[in-house]
């Protein structure tokens, strides 16, 4: 799998606690925008971030932002 798959051409508006993440980066996972492990075989893998205090994030599920894991509007031209 070269490019990963467009879950979703909208961002996923969430309020995270501080804690780490994994976000989905190959767009096969159900439990969208964050890995479930369906990445397995795929020559993908998640990307680990952190929130240090409790906010609001846009987070990517088209797959395609130069920003990941959060949107950067790139779904707008899909």
């Amino acid at each position: 799998m070269d490019k990963p798959i467009i879950a979703k051409k909208e961002p996923a508006g969430l309020t995270l606690e501080p804690g780490k993440y994994f976000w989905c980066a190959c767009g096969l996972s159900k439990a969208q925008p964050f890995c479930d492990g369906s990445h397995k075989g795929t020559g993908l893998a998640p990307m680990k971030f952190e929130i240090a205090e409790t906010q609001e994030v846009w987070l990517c599920q088209c797959k395609q932002s130069c920003a990941k894991p959060y949107c950067d509007g790139t779904h707008e031209g899909l």
